[in-house]
């Protein structure tokens, strides 16, 4: 019987020595939660052509309604005059069987960034 209480007492002075251990842990491990949270997340750079990307969606959606944009891709940019430039890109769209390409071309001005022409064009 007396074996029975010794090895009680010794679990409980295990129990004891690890809640003392763990104490003293508790700051430092507060700390090192508390930046990981709070670290910054690192921040991406948008691509030059992303403001004009999500422009074509929105044209494309107002013009096509029924239609799903079931890809994207940016084809690229062009000079068009010393003062303008034209982003063109490159819809996939679906509308129930239907599906086709539409190639959407962003004219706007350089120094303002002001739209001058919004054209279309549907392929395969």
């Amino acid at each position: 019987m007396a074996n029975h209480f010794e090895k009680e007492r010794d679990k409980q002075v295990q129990t004891a020595r690890r809640l003392f251990r763990y104490r003293y842990m508790m700051p430092l491990l507060s700390t090192v939660l508390f930046l990981l949270i709070f670290q910054p997340f690192p921040t991406y750079a948008q691509p030059p052509y992303a403001k004009w990307g999500r422009l074509a969606i929105q044209e494309t959606m107002k013009r096509y309604p029924n239609a799903q944009i079931v890809d994207y891709l940016h084809v690229g940019r062009k000079q068009k005059t010393p003062t303008t430039s034209e982003e063109t890109f490159k819809l996939l769209l679906q509308e129930s069987n239907r599906r086709w390409a539409l190639l959407v071309h962003i004219e706007f001005v350089n120094q303002t960034e002001e739209v001058v022409n919004i054209s279309y064009e549907e392929t395969r």
